[in-house]
């Protein structure tokens, strides 16, 4: 859904023209329609007293309106001579340079062009990148009848230095020294603005020397270079000398004026600057325009952080470089609030001057709102744009695109991408990485693909944000085929992605039954020195344990360790199972012990992983065996390693077994409710209820066991001869007493009969009493608390144990004050409430 708010109904038609009719203005909200219709509804904001139809404009009336308006812009024949030039960039292992320069020749020289200054200047302001300017330049001075100017040669000497190419500057300066022109004057000219521009005013200041005492000057244009290069780089001593010459040459200008402003900024002189400023002005001296000159002091000051004083100058001498300069320095300042306003003040009719920004500062604001997520006034100002006539330049559709896919209409941004070729244009790695991601999120994923595809045959690679979101969506609609291509082109490209993004492809390959495919990958990984999750391992070693393959299952299960996881408890037994069940189980497992072994050292932990998964696979012959291993290493075994060899005894049916180490267990432990309740419920599964019974018998004095207990009792007890016998059997009595407690009876008791129930196989004591209290507790409170006032009765006192399944009992029924007034009792009865019930209440 398009996230825009509040937009006028006047801007709405100029950005859709073709649709615009001339009803009245209202404020209209935008809201995309469903994916289906692909169109986009308008809708008024406020009601009116009579109701209008809702406007529906699809979205190829959107993507049609903003290719008429990308196609008004550039310069087409410009674009055939830069079309040229940019075509002989790459060049190819059967292509030298020379060929590649004489094919760019032969196709120039074919367009018949007329070299003229003019023309010359036009393309290399007009050019977008260095290369094809400097092929253009090199190509017009070797054509007959034509001689680069100094304005010509300056416009080159900036583009080099405004790309940081100051060594490849020299070396052309340094070897057109060494060959003299015809013209005298031009070389030195030339030599003295190159040298400037580059940032070496000292060596144009020595060549400026030899040609006064060589009797050569430099003309107007060449003085204020070198000028300017002066200032640039603070040699300010050599500043006045020159601004004297100039002076006393008659070249004093407002471009002068302008140099000697920014020199007083750079020295932080805004005092003088301002004072110089209102002195040229005032002096009645013919200027071609003063913007300029204010210009530079309002560029000082906002640099300075002086806006205030120099929002001042741009109320006071307003004019349209001025306004460009202001705009700038707040749009840089990311002052974009006031930036707005200015820009709104200067679009009031009552405003002195009507202000049009150029396409640059339109685009370095648009920008600037865009990446604040300002939408609103991103659209605002495009539209505004367009109002005024402002031609678009590629990136201003590059913003467009991308304030597209920020605002929720993708499908507009993907049919303008799609007519790129039409339109012309180039996508920046901003505007393909915004529109990616967002294909992505709106789950067109296979358009992204197509997106990333085409960039990168065009030889542009993604980021690596980008390249993980498409690759986290490919795994997540498991397009597995496109993400292994793209997996191999980040590896051809040595781009490493993130472990998540590899986990992600891994564990979809996983899933989807392709477990080999995610082992090459995990292989790749390796040779790329970058280690597998844990998680991807666990997937691995799964997915090999479902192939039957527990032999690779095993060693990813060592090399993890290597690779410092630490596998679960679980996945080792599932190993360990499927070990089991591989040819000649000893053999293998004798090895995957001596493995695992060297990993660390011998300690209980490792054998009872050992024990419990072979106890799992139902080889109780061999859990012993590593159970006297430990021992004979001189590891003590635990009690879970004694819990768990009964757990595989009982397990594999050996009953007998079972008993004997049971016993001996109880010998010489103190006996644990885990032991207990393993060897009940193991007899009971193993279809031994009496020597569960006897078991039982034995411990009866000890707290209820599991619940788990009475359902395992259940479905082992054999059928009895009728209701009475079964009623008088004491396996009878005791599956009624579980059952009773177990969650399986959920009906309300009556206190007597489940206290009669409780002392058909214990002695009552304030231990059962509180047994029974927690059972009535869960929903008979009020049960309860009579039996509470008969256990005083009968002589026992109630302990800390009795009052907190009280409050508690209480509390969780819903009956706070009854709760609180038992924690008074408590209190008085001298018991502490534990952490729980403090939490609790």
């Amino acid at each position: 859904m398009v996230r825009l708010r509040y937009l006028k109904q006047t801007s709405i038609r100029a950005l859709l023209s073709p649709l615009s009719s001339n009803d009245a203005l209202f404020s209209y909200s935008t809201i995309a329609a469903s994916s289906a219709t692909n169109g986009v509804l308008l809708n008024p904001i406020y009601s009116s007293s009579y109701s209008l139809p809702v406007k529906k404009l699809h979205a190829q009336d959107v993507v049609v309106t903003f290719q008429e308006w990308f196609k008004s812009r550039g310069n087409p024949f410009l674009d055939r001579i830069l079309e040229i030039l940019s075509s002989q960039t790459n060049v190819t292992e059967t292509e030298d340079f020379v060929s590649q320069r004489e094919a760019a020749d032969v196709a120039l020289s074919r367009l018949n062009l007329r070299l003229t200054e003019s023309l010359v200047l036009d393309v290399l302001y007009y050019g977008k990148d260095v290369l094809s300017c400097l092929k253009f330049f090199d190509w017009a001075g070797r054509q007959p009848g034509f001689h680069h100017t100094r304005a010509t040669f300056n416009a080159i000497f900036k583009i080099l230095s405004k790309a940081k190419l100051m060594s490849l500057m020299l070396d052309y300066l340094d070897n057109y020294a060494k060959h003299r022109g015809t013209h005298k004057t031009s070389y030195h000219n030339i030599l003295v603005m190159g040298y400037a521009v580059a940032g070496k005013p000292e060596i144009a200041l020595h060549l400026f020397g030899r040609m006064r005492y060589q009797g050569v000057d430099l003309d107007d244009f060449a003085y204020h270079v070198l000028l300017n290069g002066l200032v640039e780089e603070n040699c300010f001593d050599g500043v006045e000398s020159i601004a004297k010459q100039i002076k006393m040459r008659g070249f004093e200008s407002d471009v002068t004026h302008t140099i000697l402003v920014k020199g007083f900024c750079k020295k932080k002189e805004f005092d003088k600057a301002e004072v110089y400023l209102r002195g040229v002005i005032d002096s009645g001296a013919k200027l071609k325009t003063g913007g300029r000159i204010v210009g530079a002091l309002v560029d000082g000051l906002c640099k300075n952080d002086q806006f205030d004083k120099a929002g001042k100058l741009v109320d006071e001498f307003g004019e349209f470089h001025v306004y460009d300069i202001w705009i700038r320095e707040l749009v840089r300042a990311r002052k974009l609030d006031g930036a707005m306003e200015f820009l709104q003040k200067t679009n009031n009719p009552e405003f002195a001057v009507r202000y049009v920004p150029d396409v640059f500062r339109y685009n370095t604001l648009i920008l600037r709102l865009l990446r604040e997520n300002r939408l609103e006034e991103v659209c605002d100002l495009i539209i505004e744009m367009r109002e005024n006539n402002v031609p678009p330049d590629e990136l201003t559709m590059n913003i467009v695109l991308c304030f597209f896919c920020k605002a929720g209409l993708v499908d507009v941004a993907l049919r303008l991408y799609d007519s790129r070729g039409e339109i012309g244009l180039s996508l920046s790695s901003m505007t393909l990485n915004y529109l990616m991601n967002t294909l992505c999120g709106d789950g067109s994923v296979v358009d992204a693909y197509r997106v990333l595809k085409n960039s990168l045959e065009q030889g542009y690679f993604p980021g690596k944000m980008t390249f993980s979101i498409l690759a986290d969506a490919l795994c997540k609609l498991e397009k597995l085929d496109m993400m292994n291509e793209l997996f191999l082109v980040a590896l051809e490209n040595d781009i490493i992605l993130s472990d998540r993004v590899h986990e992600n492809y891994i564990n979809a390959l996983c899933r989807t039954g392709r477990v080999e495919d995610g082992f090459f990958i995990h292989g790749e990984l390796n040779r790329l020195n970058k280690v597998t999750s844990g998680y991807a391992y666990s997937s691995l070693i799964n997915g090999f344990i479902k192939s039957n393959r527990g032999d690779i299952a095993t060693k990813l299960l060592i090399e993890m360790q290597e690779k410092g996881h630490t596998p679960s408890r679980r996945l080792f037994t599932l190993v360990l199972k499927s070990v089991c069940e591989m040819e000649n189980p000893e053999k293998q497992f004798q090895k995957l012990l001596e493995m695992q072994l060297s990993l660390r050292e011998l300690d209980c932990d490792v054998f009872n992983i050992f024990i419990e998964g072979v106890g799992r696979a139902k080889k109780p012959d061999l859990a012993r065996q590593i159970y006297e291993m430990m021992k004979r290493s001189g590891i003590k075994p635990n009690m879970r390693s004694d819990l768990l060899l009964l757990r595989s005894c009982l397990a594999g049916d050996k009953v007998s077994e079972a008993l004997n180490l049971y016993y001996d267990i109880i010998k010489t432990r103190k006996l644990s409710r885990k032991i207990f309740n393993a060897m009940v419920v193991g007899l009971c599964k193993s279809n031994k209820p009496g020597l569960a019974l006897g078991v039982f018998s034995e411990v009866r004095e000890m707290e209820k066991s599991d619940p788990e207990l009475y359902e395992t009792w259940v479905d082992s007890s054999p059928p009895v001869d009728s209701p009475e016998s079964a009623e008088s059997s004491p396996i009878w009595r005791l599956g009624e007493l579980i059952g009773l407690f177990s969650e399986r009876f959920r009906e309300d008791l009556d206190p007597d009969d489940l206290e009669q129930v409780v002392r058909n196989c214990f002695s009552l004591d304030v231990y059962s009493y509180n047994m029974i209290l927690r059972k009535l507790c869960i929903k008979q409170v009020d049960d309860a608390s009579k039996l509470f006032q008969k256990i005083w009765q009968k002589g026992y006192e109630p302990n800390q144990w009795t009052y907190e399944t009280m409050v508690h009992g209480f509390y969780r029924n819903g009956r706070k004050t009854d709760s609180e007034i038992w924690v008074e009792e408590m209190l008085r009865r001298g018991y502490q409430p534990s952490e729980s019930t403090k939490l609790l209440l």
